[in-house]
């Protein structure tokens, strides 16, 4: 009887045995091909998650894959181990970050390898070392020489009571709140770091030399968000410039106000007395407001008049300068012009607020409006309409007209109305024409002026048939339109069409107005085509502890002063001592802040700031070629950060995984890196990562988000206690599509324990009869098993781990059937049994280790090449032909697989049910899919 499969104690027997003898230790070797496979690494929370096993247990088993496919493989693991929840920790623990970063890392280093995989141990990298963080600051100077690195204000969260600024994470609840005191928070202007990845915003959209998922790739080009369009330049009446970017200079002649975003220079300088109050309430209102509140399409549209005006450079109009919420300095200048008939954030804005609304582009579709109220004409407009052939609708008296300015119809419309509105009444067409017509004129609405001329007109029709008591409360015509729902899908449209109402474009097709007034801004000097992007430079300024220090001191002589290259590291002081507020200890360090200038000699601070994480993880990838390289050696800016040789054989990456989560921050940030890191010298190539695959999400048996909250959290340790490492990479392999995830399945887990118990039994109990076994047996077997070598090759390939795991599940199916054969024990068998184990050697690497010992085979079975997939002994030697006549299923035949396209209609035609439809009939063609299906068409 052989011994049961017993995963506790086989794992740890084949974890021990690999790190003794350096299974995985990835070393150069120029007769190889490389292979570097990379998992994002962790944050050292404490513990490993199953959202870990998801990502990194199905990568570990493609870079098996790879191995055994001849590939010298690197896949290595770090910790990126910088970070608020470290701090946090320090101040409610009492415990020193770097303890409590390092205690974790020991603790999940142990999960990780419980879990199997081939990580290179010797290559591991943690942020928060020093021997690493030099590199980072290094890094820092680099891109300062460069001119990639400048300092200027920028708001962040701060609390006010605890005086200090906060992360993202801190701010808690709809009032936006300090989550350590309550206090309400507000946004605060600092002078902070940046790095100008916005140099790279072209070549950032540029995905032509990689492999990367379609949905990132769409994520990154909308964040990058280019636009082409014209900077014009407005002027307040005081002449100070207000910068402004559009893409749509064709409207500039519509703008009828300007907006600047609270926090912009000019609004303290242009506020007038009068509106000072108002102003500052407002901009202390925006700023307790969170980006994504304020650029909310369904929040309403606020604003203040600053009391103020600009003069409009094209047609030399005032205009009242508000500011408002929507608008941000993050994004473009700060400045919109505002053009409400052609912006539906700016039209509701001025519909709110009172503002005109002049349209400047007519309507492409051409389509007209008018509603005619009853009594607004004398008889006969409604048979007048009905001879001229224009259409409308009769509805409680009112007549409701569409017009199609293309058939002529506008024109034809406005003489007739002209000569039946009654004195005293107007009729207004809209859309595709913006005319009022009286009795005794017809006025357009082609400027402010001529929409306080209409009004004014309006508002004098005193006792007529259609005057508006509510005329002298509007202030403005398309406020009176508003009133009229038949008109409201037709105020405002943002398409391109031919300029109208603007001065000397008027008339300018929509397919070259933008080109054209480009090129004449920038004849009379009043603005220039430019790209725009949406993507911002990077903030890497953290007024915190625990991150990499800006090697940056000031000097009152000397200024801004880079820290020299050889005295890198500036190190974290170990004995900081937290404040329960939250701020950075670095602000009160005496030894850390006080220093001398590196030019001058004389007294100096250090910058406080440190470094976002994400500057860590955006080349962490190189960090793993040669960790902590020239420790403890002096560097220049001539060094690097990485061994020369090291990278030259393995980067860049071949293969990249992790959640589609990073698309927009890490992915972004590490591939400017790489970018940079090129113009450094530092590398030859463009991109960091060639091909990248993104996971899916495990959630809670309830579908729901894991966490400690709703009590759905999946614990792997207390997974791989029951059931094995080898039994939960297969579930999270085989539970769902890796790209997509899914909700845990319990019973999902022990369907894959039971599958690896059959594995066991089938590879060391087979049971055999006596006997021979024939040809078509053998011939069987060796079918079964080339298709699943070609099928999980196909999958492996592909990342579809699911399917793979299906097909071995559905091999070890046909191996037990087999094994009751006298089959069992031949040639065919081994090759089998010995496919089996390697084809699952990826996937469960213990289970796999641990038979191939048992049968005999010579260690490791992880060393051992792939599987070779003969197409000729996969083949089938028969196929299902599908027979149909006019497309309709009549017949499916067993025929050779061989069967050539004669012999194949032939076999269509002559089956009985086949007959039955076509007998009578005109065989007009036969249609032939070669293994497929034979179409027979008939009269």
């Amino acid at each position: 009887m052989t011994e049961k499969y017993v995963p506790q104690e086989i794992e740890p027997k084949w974890q021990q045995a690999w790190a003794d003898d350096g299974m995985y230790e990835a070393t150069i070797d120029h007769d190889q091909p490389k292979h570097y496979a990379l998992t994002m690494l962790p944050y050292p929370s404490g513990d490993l998650h199953i959202g870990h096993w998801y990502a990194m247990a199905p990568s570990d088993a493609r870079a098996r894959y790879m191995r055994m496919k001849g590939y010298n493989v690197l896949f290595p693991m770090g910790f990126d181990a910088f970070g608020l929840p470290a701090e946090n920790a320090a101040i409610k623990r009492d415990i020193h970050p770097y303890t409590w970063t390092i205690s974790n890392i020991e603790n999940m280093r142990e999960q990780l390898r419980s879990m199997g995989g081939m990580f290179d141990w010797d290559r591991e990298a943690i942020s928060c070392l020093p021997g690493y963080y030099r590199w980072d600051q290094w890094f820092f100077l680099k891109l300062y020489d460069m001119g990639l690195a400048y300092r200027k204000e920028a708001a962040v969260d701060f609390c006010p009571n605890c005086n200090t600024t906060l992360a993202r994470e801190q701010v808690w609840g709809e009032d936006r709140h300090c989550e350590r005191c309550g206090t309400p928070v507000v946004k605060k202007e600092l002078t902070q770091w940046f790095w100008r990845i916005t140099s790279y915003a072209e070549e950032l959209l540029d995905f032509s030399n990689i492999d990367w998922p379609e949905r990132v790739v769409t994520m990154q080009t909308n964040w990058i968000g280019r636009s082409e369009g014209a900077d014009v330049t407005f002027r307040t009446e005081q002449g100070d410039p207000m910068e402004v970017f559009t893409t749509r200079p064709d409207t500039l002649w519509g703008a009828t106000f300007m907006v600047l975003a609270p926090e912009h220079p000019l609004v303290d300088k242009v506020t007038t007395d009068e509106q000072r109050d108002a102003v500052a309430a407002y901009k202390l209102q925006a700023s307790r407001q969170t980006e994504i509140e304020r650029l909310s399409t369904e929040k309403e549209k606020t604003g203040v008049f600053t009391g103020a005006y600009a003069i409009n450079p094209v047609n030399e109009r005032r205009i009242p300068i508000w500011i408002a919420d929507y608008v941000m300095m993050t994004y473009g200048t700060g400045a919109i012009m505002a053009v409400p008939a052609h912006d539906e954030r700016d039209f509701q804005f001025a519909m709110k607020h009172g503002l005109p609304i002049i349209p400047v582009i007519d309507r492409p579709d051409g389509v007209g409006r008018s509603y005619v109220p009853e009594g607004t004409t004398g008889p006969g407009f409604a048979a007048a309409l009905r001879d001229a052939g224009i259409p409308f609708e009769e509805r409680d008296g009112a007549l409701y007209v569409t017009l199609d300015e293309e058939k002529g119809e506008v024109d034809r419309y406005i003489e007739l109305a002209e000569a039946h509105v009654r004195p005293g009444a107007w009729i207004e067409v809209v859309g595709a024409r913006w005319a009022f017509i009286f009795d005794d004129e017809v006025m357009s609405l082609s400027s402010v002026e001529a929409e306080q001329e209409i009004l004014e007109k309006i508002r004098s029709l005193e006792d007529g048939a259609r005057s508006d008591p509510e005329a002298n409360e509007k202030q403005t015509v398309m406020e009176l339109l508003w009133e009229v729902p038949f008109y409201r899908d037709l105020l405002f449209h943002a398409e391109y069409g031919t300029m109208i109402n603007s001065g000397p474009f008027t008339g300018t097709p929509g397919d070259v107005a933008v080109e054209k007034v480009i090129e004449w801004l920038e004849e009379q000097d009043l603005g220039e085509g430019d790209v725009n992007y949406r993507l911002r430079d990077w903030l890497i300024s953290r007024q915190r502890y625990w991150g990499a220090p800006i090697p940056i001191v000031y000097c009152d002589e000397c200024g801004t002063v880079p820290v020299p290259y050889e005295d890198l590291p500036v190190e974290l002081p170990k004995d900081a001592q937290f404040l329960p507020t939250g701020e950075s200890p670095l602000k009160h360090h005496e030894a850390f802040l006080h220093t001398t200038c590196p030019r001058c000699d004389a007294p100096a601070t250090r910058e406080t700031d440190t470094m976002d994480t994400f500057v860590d993880s955006s080349w962490y990838q190189y960090a793993y070629l040669s960790p902590y390289y020239k420790a403890g050696e002096p560097i220049d800016e001539n060094s690097s950060p990485f061994n020369p040789e090291e990278a030259a054989y393995w980067a860049p990456v071949d293969v990249y995984t992790g959640g589609i989560e990073h698309a927009t921050m890490h992915l972004i940030y590490t591939r400017f890196f790489t970018k940079a890191m090129r113009d450094m010298g530092l590398v030859d190539f463009d991109e960091p990562m060639l091909m990248l695959r993104n996971q899916g999400i495990i959630l809670g048996e309830d579908g729901e988000k894991m966490s400690k909250s709703r009590g759905n959290v999946i614990s792997p340790d207390e997974l791989v206690a029951e059931y094995g490492a080898d039994t939960v990479r297969g579930y999270l392999m085989f539970g769902w599509r890796w790209d997509q995830g899914g909700p845990w399945d319990p019973q999902g887990i022990q369907g894959v324990y039971r599958w690896l118990h059959r594995v066991w039994k089938l590879v060391l109990e087979p049971s055999g009869v006596d006997g021979d076994p024939t040809e078509e047996q053998i011939a069987d077997l060796q079918r079964a098993t080339h298709q699943t070598i070609g099928s999980v090759t196909d999958d492996m390939e592909a990342f579809s781990f699911n399917t793979s795991i299906a097909r071995l599940m559905e091999f070890t199916n046909t191996l037990q059937k087999a094994g009751r054969t006298p089959v069992c024990g031949t040639g065919a068998w081994d090759e089998a049994i010995e496919t089996l184990l390697l084809l699952l050697a990826p996937s469960c690497p213990y289970i796999a280790e641990e038979l191939w010992e048992r049968t005999g085979r010579p260690y490791s079975i992880h060393q051992q090449p792939w599987p070779e997939f003969d197409p000729d002994l996969a083949a089938e030697e028969t196929i299902t032909l599908v027979v149909q006549v006019n497309g309709k299923l009549r017949a499916r035949l067993e025929v050779p697989a061989d069967l050539s396209e004669a012999r194949a209609k032939e076999a269509a035609l002559a089956d009985e049910n086949v007959q039955r439809h076509i007998e009578g009939k005109d065989v007009k063609r036969l249609i032939y899919v070669p293994g497929r299906l034979v179409n027979v068409v008939v009269a």
